[in-house]
């Protein structure tokens, strides 16, 4: 008799989108690293980033899914609020000028109704609420956003986005006209499906700080080192703690900086931060007291 394999809540469900994919004769494949694809962001931020040349060669015919994860920077005040993290798996189906929007529609239902997650509602710009509205054929509410839009440079396209409880938990995408760019938050579906719950904002910034450094970055001046000390300082400021020499080098500086400029404000109390940062390399931002 073949061993179960034991999946944690978050693996069992991508081991069933993988065998729904599978079954479907769709390719999968899963990437857990946040480095970037093209020089556009300092972390992968969607799924579909790798992919981009792709929407735009009329050669490619193909469809395939994956398992992508994603760090998105702009989240950051976000985290902790229930729905947001600062890292997290984007459950994605894409299709070079293969399948259709209403393919991907009844994909995307059947796959969350099986798991228990269908949608409450969903949204579809006005422009194309007639001709997409009916591929739902009365399985869900649907409801007109202009915001129901997506850009990437020269790739955009119309989109559908899926909700549950108030919250967006995927959508399909139209790029082009001819292709299909679809992303479902695997955290948000993991809450639920197995409910589990959220990460705390000491949580997900420890989560994000180890992927970041398990693909190689080392604290620095700039980019991608430049955010790893920031979220460093961050989860030092929120009381966290994190178990890595970078951790702690970066609260022995951050204790540096402090003294320094207690033993300097006195006789240059009138100073703008700017000042601090060009002639000290003080940023005040950096030397605030860390959260009660």
């Amino acid at each position: 008799m073949a061993q179960e394999v034991a999946y944690v809540p978050a693996g069992r469900l991508t081991h069933r989108f993988r065998l729904f994919c599978e079954n479907r004769g769709i390719g999968f494949d899963t990437n857990p690293s946040v480095r970037p694809f093209d020089s556009t962001t300092l972390f992968c931020t969607a799924g579909m980033q790798q992919f981009k040349p792709l929407f735009i060669d009329p050669s490619v015919t193909a469809t395939f899914a994956n398992l992508q994860s994603c760090l998105r920077l702009g989240d950051l005040d976000e985290i902790g609020d229930g729905t947001h993290l600062l890292r997290f798996g984007m459950l994605g189906l894409f299709s070079f000028r293969q399948w259709t929007v209403g393919q991907a529609i009844d994909f995307w239902l059947d796959f969350l109704g099986e798991i228990g997650a269908s949608p409450h509602h969903v949204t579809i710009h006005p422009d194309r609420m007639a001709e997409w509205a009916p591929l739902y054929r009365g399985r869900v509410p649907v409801r007109p956003d202009p915001e129901c839009t997506w850009s990437d440079g020269n790739v955009t396209g119309f989109c559908t986005e899926f909700y549950r409880d108030g919250v967006e938990i995927g959508n399909i995408v139209n790029p082009l006209g001819t292709c299909i760019d679809a992303g479902f938050g695997l955290d948000r579906l993991d809450a639920l499906v197995n409910g589990t719950p959220p990460m705390s904002p000491v949580e997900s910034l420890a989560d994000a700080i180890g992927r970041i450094i398990a693909d190689g970055t080392r604290p620095g001046g700039k980019q991608q080192g430049y955010v790893l000390r920031k979220l460093l300082r961050r989860l030092w400021a929120l009381r966290g703690t994190l178990d890595h020499p970078y951790f702690r080098a970066e609260v022995a500086r951050q204790q540096r900086l402090r003294d320094r400029y207690a033993r300097l404000q006195p006789r240059h109390p009138d100073k703008p931060p700017e000042w601090w940062f060009d002639t000290h390399g003080i940023d005040l931002d950096e030397i605030e007291e860390p959260s009660a």
